[in-house]
């Protein structure tokens, strides 16, 4: 099924999640750097990097619920955009936790914490990013009008079945 939300013939909310994942994640690694001894302005930076990262995430959200809302319900492709919806939205609550501890404090450092949140937040954001990446590449959701919505998990993929076991 093809997006609903479109620029020039591209599904706007994958354009648009890759800003707020790059903000976040680098966020983190400022505040992990500030916290170990690292400048002191770095810690300013993640704050604002989070504030960005939240404003892009809610426009990536906006354009990712046209896509879920146009899903058919009872597929695998339904379930699937649920759960990244729902991590996302568990993603964005964190950060906005801990960027409304940060809003009005003496410093905008994180400590052990906030970056303990953060680093769940950025786990979660790991999980929400794989699924993600299973609507677009497994299931076609918002790129392809032909797509297989109830397509197999790609871990259960005969391929990624063999790669398992030769790991082993």
């Amino acid at each position: 099924m093809e997006s609903r939300l479109k620029v020039l013939g591209h599904p706007v909310h994958p354009m648009l999640v890759m800003f707020p994942v790059a903000l976040l994640v680098t966020a983190v690694i400022f505040d992990v750097v500030d916290t170990v001894g690292g400048p002191d302005f770095l810690g300013e930076v993640a704050y604002w990097n989070i504030t960005v990262g939240l404003i892009g995430g809610l426009l990536a959200a906006a354009a990712g619920t046209f896509d879920l809302l146009a899903i058919p319900t009872g597929t695998r492709a339904k379930r699937v955009a649920l759960t990244h919806a729902a991590a996302n939205l568990a993603v964005i609550l964190l950060f906005a936790a801990v960027w409304a501890v940060r809003l009005n404090a003496d410093s905008r450092a994180a400590g052990g914490a906030l970056i303990a949140i953060e680093v769940v937040a950025l786990a979660i954001l790991g999980v929400s990013a794989w699924l993600g990446g299973e609507l677009v590449d497994r299931l076609g959701v918002g790129v392809d009008r032909d797509a297989n919505l109830d397509a197999p998990s790609s871990l259960r993929s005969p391929a990624a079945t063999q790669r398992i076991g030769e790991a082993s």
